[in-house]
């Protein structure tokens, strides 16, 4: 119960040994909060006491708010954590994906939040690319011919920190099960998205990658607030 308050905030994790045993950086469910709230939602946590289980309680409505005739989203809950209050301005993006489709629609997206994107249609060119200037954050389909997505990011983790060995990376694929999350947590990616994503899911998690890469460099204090 002691740590119930604490459970939504970014890069939180418990001193439990259960939990210590666990990879990851702590980020589950302080994307959660933001996802449902921006769809109206509401979520909540309960326990009765250690050894007694948690509940976790998601609200959402059964109706979204209307949007206007001329087809404008609707109005989006203060702090809801959308694109618009997280802005991608001043990051270097790379996204790597063999779907033309998929890759334009990416960088229109991504540029429209303020990023400046470059991509490539396969992982030997997103190495030339990823060699030639390491982005903020790297974005990576999972089932590309020739080199996979895995293979791709055992490459990059292979170099040294200051060529971008430690960049944050997300596994964007249609490869949904469980086992595929942990494959792709396990072969060096941070985070790992299904298609489609919805574009807000994606600029949560990019943000949320680049507070915890520069915490981790000492540029951000763990206490201040990061919303």
């Amino acid at each position: 119960p002691d740590v119930l308050p604490h459970v939504f905030a970014r890069f939180r994790k418990t001193n439990d040994a259960i939990t210590r045993a666990q990879d990851g950086i702590g980020l589950g469910l302080s994307i959660v909060q933001p996802l449902v709230e921006m769809h109206g939602g509401t979520v909540s946590v309960a326990s009765e006491g250690r050894g007694r289980g948690t509940s976790f309680t998601v609200r959402l409505p059964l109706i979204a708010p209307a949007a206007s005739e001329a087809g404008a989203p609707a109005t989006l809950p203060p702090g809801a954590g959308s694109a618009e209050a997280l802005p991608l301005t001043g990051l270097s993006l790379l996204v790597v994906d063999d779907d033309d489709d998929t890759r334009e629609m990416l960088r229109l997206q991504l540029e429209s939040r303020g990023a400046r994107v470059r991509h490539a249609d396969s992982a030997a060119e997103g190495m030339r690319l990823f060699e030639a200037e390491p982005p903020d954050v790297l974005v990576s389909d999972i089932g590309m011919p020739i080199t996979s997505g895995y293979d791709f990011i055992a490459m990059i983790r292979a170099l040294p920190p200051e060529s971008g060995g430690h960049v944050p990376a997300i596994a964007l694929t249609a490869y949904a099960r469980t086992e595929d999350r942990s494959q792709a947590l396990n072969a060096g990616f941070n985070a790992h998205l299904t298609k489609p994503v919805e574009l807000r899911e994606l600029v949560v998690v990019i943000t949320a990658l680049v507070q915890h890469a520069a915490q981790s460099r000492g540029e951000i204090d763990p206490g201040a607030p990061t919303g």
